[in-house]
């Protein structure tokens, strides 16, 4: 298999800022999904609110996957307008955030 072949997950964690309306990150992700409609490599995206009860979340509050299918197709999404675009506006709400990029691997027991 090649280097860069085999599907990603794209995991962006988010802590809003104090200010920012439950109806802004609403509309927030409801882009963030729309971008599955605008970037050809985006193949799926999903997301929610942090619900464990461990505590350790650090702060970050919501958890945004998106799946691609090579490391090719997330560099092709970064640079993508439409993702430029996006990412200016999410990073203006956003107090901090941490992207991870990883290619899952299956366990054989």
């Amino acid at each position: 298999m090649e280097q860069g072949k085999g599907e990603v997950k794209h995991i962006v964690l988010g802590k809003f800022k104090e200010g920012i309306s439950e109806e802004q990150i609403e509309e927030s992700i409801k882009q963030y999904a729309n971008l599955v409609n605008l970037v050809p490599s985006m193949k799926a995206f999903r997301w929610g609110k942090d619900v464990s009860a461990e505590n350790l979340h650090q702060g970050f509050t919501h958890v945004f996957e998106s799946t691609f299918e090579s490391t090719e197709g997330v560099a092709e999404y970064v640079s993508h307008p439409h993702h430029v675009e996006y990412a200016n506006k999410l990073l203006a709400q956003l107090e901090k955030l941490i992207v991870v990029d990883y290619k899952p691997t299956k366990v054989q027991l």
